[in-house]
């Protein structure tokens, strides 16, 4: 009994592991260790809820529910998935990441029940989600971008925000303030848009570029 126990865990770690590996190919916040853990972590707590209990039953012939444990682990990967979720300027990183560290629960949580065939699909589906519909769907939506500038020439501001209004591009948030820096007086401008697809990303970060008098220029 105990060597299939271990099976298991080995199966929903490494069923964890193969969707973190999505993740850190990403450079998202939650790598293929953290998805390993969560996987294996749940799959153990599965199995403790199942079967860790029995003895007590069977000696004094107790009632309980084998769920209870189980439970928790829905409710309780939420507070784990909410480190992974950064709300920074205007948007939000880290949404699909929560709830594939959410899904990957679940996974553990069916091998650890011995519902093997349920995890392996599982984790397919999941692996369809993340790759297969970006592919299929990815140039539908749309994705948020920072762009952060120096310029001493207030020119550049006027020429940047005439780009946006030509190019139409969806713009979210400007603004544009003043700095001293080393004695000279620079305008920092911060611009937070929606872009389709790599083109529109990259077009407005090369306009930019091509401007004088232009400094620390930053995309995130």
């Amino acid at each position: 009994m105990e060597w299939m126990f271990a099976m298991r865990l080995l199966l929903a770690g490494s069923l964890g592991a193969i969707i973190g590996l999505d993740r850190e190919y990403r450079a998202k916040e939650a790598g293929f260790r953290t998805h390993f853990l969560v996987c294996l972590g749940s799959a153990l707590f599965m199995i403790i809820s199942q079967y860790g209990f029995a003895d007590i039953v069977k000696a004094n012939g107790a009632n309980y529910d084998g769920a209870r444990v189980a439970a928790q682990i829905v409710s309780g990967i939420g507070f784990l998935g909410a480190g992974t979720i950064i709300f920074h300027k205007q948007f939000i990183r880290g949404l699909t990441t929560a709830a594939g560290m959410w899904a990957t629960a679940g996974i553990g949580m069916a091998i650890g029940g011995g519902m093997y065939f349920l995890g392996v699909a599982a984790t397919i589906l999941v692996l369809i989600g993340l790759e297969v519909l970006t592919l299929a769907f990815g140039k539908i939506g749309l994705s948020s971008i920072s762009i952060t500038f120096y310029t001493s020439d207030k020119a550049n501001l006027e020429k940047v925000v005439e780009e946006i209004h030509t190019k139409k591009y969806h713009l979210v948030q400007y603004n544009a303030a003043e700095e001293s820096i080393g004695g000279v007086l620079m305008y920092k401008a911060e611009i937070v848009m929606k872009v389709k697809g790599h083109r529109e990303q990259s077009g407005l970060f090369v306009f930019i570029q091509k401007l004088d008098n232009i400094s620390q220029l930053k995309v995130e």
